[in-house]
């Protein structure tokens, strides 16, 4: 394949600039990430008379938030039973109604700043790989509507050929609440929105190390960075996937996981509508999943777990090919289509696949989205700014444990990918 090793969406986009000034001595607080997580916090901080600056060790916009699919999915990665199970019936209902409100605030955000990044309401389809997993839709679709009042919409495979193009899958679930974005215009967007508010931003800023230190009497953080030290009353943690040693506490509760995506050549309005006629969100009932979509231009963005590694020269261009043949085994008739680019970006996952946001080691945090990031990132850090100010403290997710890795073994360097591959791979064959 012939294809560029770069972001599509990045191509959609100019590239943000950040502060050429020097770092401020001290503000309220250091936002450590320029990503949903740390923008939406650093917006509504700053929305609020806090003196905020936000930095970024890469470009602006560079990481995870603008490598994404554009997915904005209701839900949460772990399913319904096993959360009543894990944490019991209420604490779930507060958990998965902030999964549906996450929606609603990416809405709100992209209406209020005029963010031209092609949000949609246009709802996500799961699609079920085994008559197994058909049946645990039925059931899980039941159980929402019933416990949590809110409505999915099973579709029997006789029906699928009106949401999907592919012969290959058992029956489908609809949910109409998700949505679908540019994330690198959506991230830049929230970006302008946090410098309009307010907030410094400071790229090529890499944080090395977070101390505890006082200021003329008054508690806080030195931060030592590529351009320098400044003192902050709060520290906010938005690094999700490349959370490093600068907090410690943090980073050996975080795996990161890689995660790779190929984007075609503009497909015929006809071809596009075959193959989606919905225009939905998609992904697949497996736990080494595909998820895809059509793009705004009708390319078909085609992305999974094609190797856990975060991603290098090397597992793109292996990924690139395990993609395009998922890819051409879902839809046959892409078979003949162009691949123009592809990429990788690192995901965060918690060891107990969920959302975490709170304080650490007397620092605030946000992390753990499984995928599930664009939507749940900018709540989360829109929340837990809102508690930083005094607010109602609206974050369903401090209340459960944040588990690390079992015994201990674990400091930040995912040793094990290669095992928990093998393993997921495995439970999608006697799942």
């Amino acid at each position: 394949m012939n294809y560029k090793e770069r972001v599509f969406w990045w191509d959609t986009v100019a590239t943000p600039q950040g502060e050429s000034a020097p770092l401020p001595e001290k503000v309220d607080v250091a936002v450590v990430g320029s990503g949903f997580s740390g923008l939406s916090a650093a917006r509504t901080l700053a929305r609020r008379g806090a003196k905020v600056a936000v930095l970024e060790a890469e470009s602006l916009c560079w990481g995870a938030s603008s490598r994404n699919g554009g997915m904005v999915l209701t839900g949460l990665k772990v399913g319904v039973a096993k959360l009543v199970a894990r944490y019991g019936l209420e604490a779930t209902r507060r958990m998965y109604a902030a999964s549906l409100a996450s929606i609603d605030c990416v809405e709100q955000i992209v209406g209020e700043e005029q963010i031209q990044c092609d949000f949609a309401r246009c709802g996500h389809l799961e699609v079920a790989c085994k008559p197994a997993h058909f049946a645990a839709f039925c059931r899980s679709a039941e159980v929402i509507g019933r416990d949590f009042h809110h409505q999915l919409r099973v579709v029997p495979r006789s029906e699928l050929h009106s949401e999907i193009g592919s012969n290959i899958y058992y029956g489908g679930l609809v949910d109409e609440l998700s949505a679908g974005l540019n994330p690198a215009r959506y991230v830049s967007g929230l970006l302008h929105a946090a410098t309009k508010a307010g907030a410094l931003v400071f790229d090529q800023a890499r944080v090395s190390a977070i101390e505890h230190a006082s200021n003329n009497g008054s508690g806080g953080f030195q931060l030592q960075t590529t351009r320098g030290r400044l003192w902050a009353r709060n520290v906010f943690v938005g690094t999700s996937g490349y959370t490093g040693a600068a907090t410690p506490g943090l980073r050996k509760k975080i795996v990161p996981i890689g995660s790779f995506i190929i984007a075609t050549e503009p497909l015929p309005e006809a071809r596009a509508r075959e193959l989606s006629p919905q225009n939905r969100m998609i992904f697949d009932s497996k736990n080494y999943l595909y998820y895809y979509r059509l793009t705004p231009d009708n390319r078909m963005l085609f992305g999974g777990r094609a190797a856990f590694f975060p991603e290098s020269g090397n597992t793109i261009r292996r990924s690139a090919e395990i993609l395009r043949q998922g890819m051409t085994k879902v839809y046959p008739q892409l078979r003949d289509a162009r691949v123009e680019y592809a990429w990788g970006g690192t995901l965060d996952f918690a060891f107990d696949i969920m959302p975490h946001a709170g304080k650490i080691d007397g620092m605030y945090y946000a992390v753990g989205y499984a995928g599930h990031g664009v939507a749940m990132a900018t709540y989360l850090g829109a929340r837990v700014a809102e508690i930083m100010c005094g607010g109602e403290d609206q974050n369903p997710f401090a209340a459960i444990p944040f588990p690390g890795a079992p015994l201990g073994l674990y400091n930040g360097k995912p040793w094990f990918l290669p095992f928990a591959g093998a393993w997921y791979k495995f439970l999608d064959i006697v799942s």
